[in-house]
């Protein structure tokens, strides 16, 4: 029953995705079902879209209810789920206003924008060089792809557009070194996702915070992959106790529906005036009440402390695992954000645990992410556990 979809998709739609050969039809928390019927467990979370697992009761039930009311109205007007979205997320943040789009690549791309028009605002045209940092992932638009310091996503859409430098990550004194006069902004994503799942030192974001204070330069966080709930707090920044000028989200953002948004302070937001930038789709009824019902579930009464002590459980059973297992280098992770890096290529062991009804993802050839719906059971986990070490024994066994 997957085969029919399977040749359809192959045959209509564009091959941009090495798609894995099942048909995902249904999902109910962190559960998910194919054409033929055949569960999964999973713990990818639509690439951690689904931090409250498949079709949430609140979330359906909100789209449901705005869908009979209103769909779609242009910017043009005043919408008011957007109005109270926007009140909710800088009530719960940094910042004091926020632009809506549709995903985190927009979100970066509004970022960037927002950079170098407050400086040219400022009066200095010529500040328009953002510092990004390698094993980065911002997007896979030009301009956050530009900005994005990985070779591999570079491949055959040179020339990219200029003013982005690339530098180390979790590294002050390059990030120090790589200021100038034509500087507006770092953009940084305070844990890497695509990247490896890479944790900073716990000083790192602060230094960085302290090096854009002392130049007068911009400092632009990416939680468009750790943002809501995903490392334990609401916002990986609170983490390290260290607050941006401006902030992209998406993914996790809309409870399954599209949607992005890029917060700023008053000081630096003040530049986005009318007509410049702007997204038809942003911010429409639809996802900004399927976000609103999403983000009541999320920062309700100890929704994020129990995450948060899921992910410690989960994180001490994968070091376990790595112990016994020579072929994995090391467990790492924060809240429900972790990896098992691994000293072999681990495309093989997700295809096995998909056989054996468990859904984990792999970047970086050798690095397996975990990134479950954040209310997932310790239960759930402990029935991925066995067979992840199965895989990874066979693994370590093949030349």
């Amino acid at each position: 029953m997957n085969k029919k979809i399977i040749q359809l998709t192959e045959k209509h739609v564009a091959g941009t995705y090495g798609r894995y050969p099942i048909a995902l039809v249904k999902g109910n928390g962190s559960k998910v079902w194919d054409k033929s019927g055949k569960q999964y467990l999973d713990f990818v979370s639509g690439l951690a879209v689904d931090n409250l697992g498949h079709c949430h009761p609140s979330v359906v039930s909100a789209i449901k209810k705005q869908a009979e009311k209103l769909i779609h109205v242009s910017n043009l007007y005043h919408i008011e789920p957007q109005s109270q979205l926007a009140e909710k997320l800088t009530s719960l943040s940094f910042a004091d206003k926020v632009f809506f789009c549709n995903s985190g690549t927009e979100a970066n791309e509004a970022a960037i924008k927002l950079a170098r028009k407050y400086f040219f605002d400022q009066g200095q045209p010529k500040r328009t060089e953002i510092i990004t940092m390698h094993n980065s992932f911002h997007g896979r638009t030009l301009g956050s792809l530009s900005a994005t310091a990985q070779k591999k996503f570079h491949i055959g859409f040179k020339p990219l557009l200029p003013g982005f430098k690339y530098i180390p990550f979790n590294d002050l004194a390059a990030a120090r070194k790589a200021i100038s006069k034509k500087t507006c902004a770092i953009l940084v994503e305070p844990l890497q996702g695509e990247g490896g799942v890479n944790i900073p030192d716990a000083s790192y974001l602060k230094g960085l915070k302290k090096i854009c204070q002392e130049q007068g330069v911009l400092l632009i966080f990416d939680e468009v992959q750790t943002g809501f709930g995903r490392t334990g707090k609401l916002f990986a920044y609170e983490l390290y106790k260290t607050k941006p000028d401006v902030m992209t989200l998406a993914k996790a953002l809309g409870g399954g529906v599209a949607i992005g948004a890029m917060a700023a302070t008053n000081r630096v937001m003040k530049s986005f005036v009318p007509g410049t930038h702007a997204a038809t789709f942003g911010g429409n009824p639809l996802a900004c009440a399927a976000a609103l019902a999403s983000l009541k579930v999320i920062t309700g009464k100890n929704f994020l402390d129990k995450a948060n002590k899921t992910g410690v459980y989960f994180l001490q059973r994968l070091k376990e695992i790595a112990k016994k297992n020579p072929v994995v280098k090391e467990a790492r992770g924060k809240g429900l954000f972790l990896a098992l890096e691994l000293n072999k290529p681990g495309g093989n062991v997700v295809v096995e645990c998909m056989k054996q009804g468990f859904l984990i993802n792999c970047i970086q050839q050798n690095t397996l992410r975990f990134i479950p719906p954040l209310n997932i059971s310790r239960k759930e986990i402990d029935s991925l556990l066995p067979v992840l070490s199965e895989c990874l024994t066979k693994l370590n066994e093949k030349p």
